[in-house]
């Protein structure tokens, strides 16, 4: 049996957030939501996930910056940002600091799950 793909995700809509999580856990995803983003650093430490998903926009430290310390402490781990503005600029900074993908709110789980698991074969190969 192979493990559940560990997921955390990291914004700033905790409600939002949280409400992701349990829908990629009744799909049998390990995932857990964390705000704020020196926290969730600490659990990409201590966890090492296999896909993170990371809000664009927060208060404090972006996601542009949040994903280059998360590729520091571990460059295998891929990235999904989020993003409810369609920030063209925003998107190609981020796919060239490191992000695997990103995926525009609202969020159609399926497309995510179809995301994530693709995140988690690249990672699976790149290990």
């Amino acid at each position: 049996m192979m493990a559940q793909t560990k997921v955390l995700l990291i914004d700033d809509e905790t409600e939002f957030a949280s409400a992701l999580a349990e829908r990629l856990r009744l799909r049998n995803y390990s995932a857990k939501a964390v705000y704020p983003a020196e926290d969730a650093l600490e659990i990409v430490r201590s966890d090492m996930p296999d896909v993170v998903l990371l809000d664009f926009r927060m208060p404090g430290m972006d996601g542009v910056e949040v994903l280059k310390r998360i590729k520091a402490i571990e460059s295998t781990i891929e990235v999904i940002m989020i993003t409810g503005h369609g920030d063209i600029q925003s998107i190609e900074e981020a796919l060239k600091g490191g992000a695997y993908e990103y995926i525009m709110k609202p969020i159609n789980i399926k497309d995510l799950v179809i995301k994530i698991d693709a995140a988690k074969t690249k990672r699976r190969s790149s290990r």
